[in-house]
């Protein structure tokens, strides 16, 4: 299955920088990565859009424009990345006609929200350094019902929680239209996942950035890492084995090798 994965910056270093560990892990979970250059005309973006059966947006430097959900821009606020923002914004615009399944980290989270008519906190300043680079850990929790919930395989109630890195300092307020909160920060309950709420279509976003995690020491860590884009590719293939039928088996999705 093919993957799209839009260029993480304009700014070419840091961009390389981080596309190898996207990469890497959809190719863990069976999948092929393609790159979608931001210098790329929009006919040309979608030229290569139409060969992907799923969407993966990565995480960035940049901050989406508040400008966007209807906010004045505070000090704390980075300077968006136009063509990041239009090469996403026509993923998710082909992946809600296709009903493809979208993969969402961090600023890939964000922008998912926003586009979705949802809103973003400009900056966090809680008892969780979410700020850190992300060889920091915190504890998530999950809501036990939700479909991030099936593919980890969590099955503990009434919480359930999850290991997992930060590096962010903005984070979603109120989800975008068809999104809900599945995940938040134990410590201060920072949103930390949201997803579809239509079993439908595969949409899941994750503040955390599982990319790289998904060869941790921890196998637990690891695991729940490699689960994320196993559930990508296989939510890919069921919807092109069956277009017509595309209600997936999350359950089933959280077993794999």
């Amino acid at each position: 299955m093919r993957i799209a994965i839009p260029q993480a910056h304009t700014n070419v270093d840091y961009a390389s920088k981080v596309a190898h560990s996207y990469a890497h892990a959809v190719e863990l979970a069976g999948g092929v990565p393609v790159e979608i250059p931001l210098s790329l005309t929009n006919p040309e973006i979608m030229q290569v859009v139409v060969t992907c059966e799923g969407v993966l947006l990565p995480g960035s430097r940049a901050d989406v424009h508040p400008e966007k959900y209807g906010q004045q821009r505070q000090p704390e606020t980075h300077d968006p990345d136009p063509a990041r923002d239009n090469v996403d914004e026509l993923l998710l615009q082909d992946a809600y006609n296709m009903r493809k399944p979208i993969l969402a980290i961090c600023f890939g989270m964000q922008i998912l929200n926003v586009w979705r008519t949802g809103t973003l906190k400009q900056h966090l300043a809680t008892g969780v350094l979410h700020t850190g680079n992300s060889s920091l850990r915190h504890q998530v929790r999950v809501e036990p019902s939700s479909r991030l919930a099936e593919v980890v395989g969590l099955t503990v109630s009434p919480v359930s929680e999850l290991t997992v890195n930060t590096s962010h300092h903005q984070s979603v307020d109120q989800p975008g239209d068809g999104l809900r909160v599945v995940a938040w920060s134990k410590e201060d309950n920072v949103v930390e996942a949201v997803e579809s709420t239509s079993r439908d279509h595969f949409v899941l976003g994750v503040q955390w950035h599982p990319e790289r995690l998904v060869d941790d020491s921890d196998p637990n860590v690891r695991d729940h890492s490699r689960a994320l884009f196993h559930a990508l590719i296989e939510a890919a293939r069921l919807r092109h084995q069956h277009p017509r039928t595309p209600t997936l088996d999350f359950e089933s999705l959280a077993r794999f090798d």
